[in-house]
């Protein structure tokens, strides 16, 4: 799991961090912990949505998964729409010299940032702030 997070104006995005795979409970734990200690306001999750906007096993494991998270933090939670974020992330990464090998750990950070600016750009197309 890739996270990325936002200067304070909502401007720029920056990768954070890769999240293994690990049991649940402790995923939530280091998330919370992160949370808590950057200071973050508001959670943005990527729902992966199918081409037609149906909703796939792994889309409804995502909203699972945000639902679970939900119950553990006040924070306002959102979704993005994440199809192909990774192949865009991976083609980013590839224009950038990074050898497809070496991308593992950058491109669940990479698309990351990608949803995070893709949610920040739609509010900042209906005039709203951070």
């Amino acid at each position: 799991m890739g996270l990325a997070v936002s200067d304070q104006k909502g401007k720029m995005v920056f990768p954070l961090k890769t999240i293994h795979r690990s049991p649940r409970e402790n995923l939530f734990l280091e998330l919370l912990n992160i949370i808590e200690q950057r200071g973050i306001e508001a959670i943005v999750l990527g729902l992966p949505l199918g081409p037609e906007g149906e909703k796939s096993l792994t889309c409804r494991q995502a909203e699972n998964f945000m639902h679970s998270l939900g119950r553990r933090t006040a924070l306002p939670l959102y979704t993005v729409n994440e199809a192909f974020t990774s192949m865009e992330a991976e083609e980013i990464l590839s224009s950038r010299g990074i050898k497809r090998e070496r991308q593992k750990e950058s491109l669940d950070q990479a698309a990351a940032m990608i949803i995070l600016e893709s949610f920040l750009e739609g509010i900042s197309h209906k005039g709203g702030g951070k």
